[in-house]
């Protein structure tokens, strides 16, 4: 019985242990899936980055040898999804790849559409416009390192300017026709009129038709105007001169060509008996008695001076300094026949030479104006009343020739094209009052005598050409500009004034009133009077070193002058315009 028992023990215990064995592998298998399973999960958050499989590509390719084999290690609705997504692919690829190829000509082609509308809209010729250009004229020979240009082409070259070969005489016909300035250094409407007449909008030309009437000495000297000593022209005035004499009997008077030369002071005895009175070509004028001395020496005072525009009449000065040329003798005693004593000649005495006024210039570095402003409060006396005068006395001498000007450009195409630099030249009397001499229509602007001059005629040029639009800030060649170009530097809502005024019931409808016509809705009608404001809103952002002087300062909310109904409309439009960016703004004043 106990062997018995001891034997179904044993077979209990066989069966026991079989079962746990059983048991064993079940639980390792699950515990080695279990791991399995959380190694996944770990990769998984740790590459979050990384898209989830698919439940049938889970099978572990380092069981398969190659790409095949895992391939066929999936069932076929696995490898048909395969083969649909990849020809899917391909196909998005094509089509999108056609897309961008049908997008990149239309833009091309819309590119080269909206050049050419750029093209038509300013009557241009594109092809080999890349550079900025210009081609200088001369009456007789000369080259394209003239020392009279020398700085002008400096300062051009600066702003990126091409020169094309220099022209003299009436032989133009190689110039092509894609410059962009002519820099004239002798009057060119003569010679050339028939190839300028017709310009293109973007193309400039440093003179204005008809501007003798301002620098022929003759016909600006013998204006009757406040600021210009009497004078005569012989024979044709020989009456009033003689009548002026009778007046002023112990006056002297200068005798001048229209070159000025030949100038001599002589007595009224001696222009008598000389035979001046029946001279041909000449002048006389009042020699002024007691001017203004420095060190003993006799002086006169260059202003540059632009002109941007004649209609309506836009005036500046170049203010960051002025030309300042001395007798090289001094004048007392006083004698005729020596005329270092009393006419400025190209070997003038320069500042830096003269003893009272020297310190100022060369030891404490002021320009000038400035050494000549403090020479005079050292003196006890204001030198910013001459300034102030030669500005009142440049816009009198410019207003009065005015319509003769604008009679002479509208022979051309557009009166867009012109604009003039010139020198006024002034002598200032013992008690600071200001005479004006000449205007000089092409200025010396050559540092030839005296070098240290170079500065103040580069910095004029440098200034003038940005005030007119050839030195912006874009250097893309005016021609080629856009509208969207040009809208960065002035659009419209730059030009628009009188907001209250512009929306209310007097100017809705009606441009009648020389007030509404500022308005947009005006503006509309009139493109010429809205380009003539875009223009004056460049110059005034572009001005630099320039100082407008008509229409002259303003003072916010000030009442218009009386004088103002005397001007003709374009001018009194454009003063007007100015004095309202005024009340806006209080930079626009000046």
């Amino acid at each position: 019985m106990s062997d018995k028992k001891d034997t179904e023990k044993s077979k209990k215990s066989e069966k026991n242990k079989k079962k746990l064995s059983k048991r064993e592998i079940k639980d390792t298998q699950q515990d080695s899936e279990q791991n399995s399973y959380d190694s996944t999960q770990s990769d998984q958050e740790n590459s979050s980055n990384v898209a989830r499989k698919p439940r049938h590509f889970r099978t572990n390719p380092a069981k398969h040898q190659t790409f095949m084999e895992y391939i066929n290690s999936c069932d076929k609705l696995n490898v048909i999804s395969v083969l649909v997504t990849i020809i899917a692919v391909i196909t998005m690829a094509y089509i999108g790849i056609d897309e961008c190829k049908r997008c990149f000509y239309e833009m091309a082609d819309c590119q080269v559409d909206r050049i050419n509308q750029t093209l038509t809209n300013h009557q241009l010729i594109p092809n080999n416009l890349k550079n900025r250009k210009y081609w200088t004229y001369f009456r007789k020979e000369a080259t394209s390192t003239d020392a009279r240009l020398k700085h002008v082409y400096r300062v051009l070259d600066a702003f990126g300017y091409h020169q094309e070969t220099p022209v003299s005489g009436k032989d133009i016909s190689d110039i092509s026709s894609d410059w962009d300035l002519l820099w004239a250094f002798d009057y060119p409407f003569v010679n050339q009129y028939a190839r300028l007449k017709n310009l293109k909008p973007h193309q400039k030309v440093n003179h204005l038709p008809g501007c003798g009437y301002i620098t022929t000495k003759v016909e600006l000297s013998t204006t009757p105007l406040k600021y210009i000593l009497p004078a005569f022209k012989l024979p044709s005035d020989k009456e009033k001169f003689l009548n002026f004499t009778e007046k002023h009997p112990k006056k002297k008077y200068v005798i001048k060509d229209n070159e000025h030369r030949h100038i001599k002071v002589k007595s009224l005895e001696e222009i008598k008996t000389e035979g001046h009175l029946n001279t041909n070509g000449s002048f006389v004028q009042e020699f002024l008695d007691k001017p203004l001395l420095v060190s003993g020496h006799m002086f006169d005072i260059g202003i540059y001076t632009i002109i941007t525009s004649v209609d309506p009449l836009r005036i500046y000065i170049y203010n960051g300094d002025v030309l300042l040329r001395f007798c090289p003798q001094k004048l007392k005693p006083f004698d005729p026949n020596n005329l270092d004593k009393y006419v400025v000649g190209d070997d003038y005495l320069p500042i830096w030479e003269v003893e009272k006024i020297q310190y100022w210039y060369k030891k404490l570095g002021y320009g000038m104006r400035d050494s000549l402003n403090a020479y005079l409060a050292d003196d006890g006396r204001d030198g910013t009343t001459i300034w102030r005068q030669i500005e009142e006395a440049i816009g009198i001498a410019i207003h009065s020739k005015q319509s003769k000007i604008v009679e002479i450009i509208k022979r051309f195409k557009s009166k867009r094209n012109f604009f003039e630099l010139m020198r006024f030249d002034f002598l200032v009397d013992e008690k600071l009052n200001v005479f004006l001499l000449e205007a000089n229509m092409s200025p010396n602007l050559s540092s030839a005598h005296f070098k240290p001059n170079q500065l103040l005629y580069e910095q004029v040029l440098f200034n003038l050409f940005g005030l007119i639009g050839l030195g912006d800030r874009v250097t893309k060649s005016v021609a080629l500009r856009s509208l969207e170009d040009i809208a960065m530097e002035t659009s419209e809502k730059n030009i628009m004034v009188l907001p209250n005024l512009c929306s209310s019931a007097l100017c809705r409808n009606n441009c009648d009133d020389l007030d509404c016509r500022l308005c947009k809705a005006c503006l509309a009608e009139n493109k010429e009077l809205e380009q003539d404001l875009r223009e004056a809103h460049k110059e005034h952002i572009n001005r630099g070193d320039c100082k407008r002087i008509f229409p002259p300062t303003m003072e916010p909310f000030k009442k218009l002058p009386k004088s103002l109904q005397e001007l003709q409309i374009s001018d009194q439009l454009m003063y007007m315009w100015f004095q309202e960016k005024c009340n806006l703004d209080r930079t626009w004043c000046w």
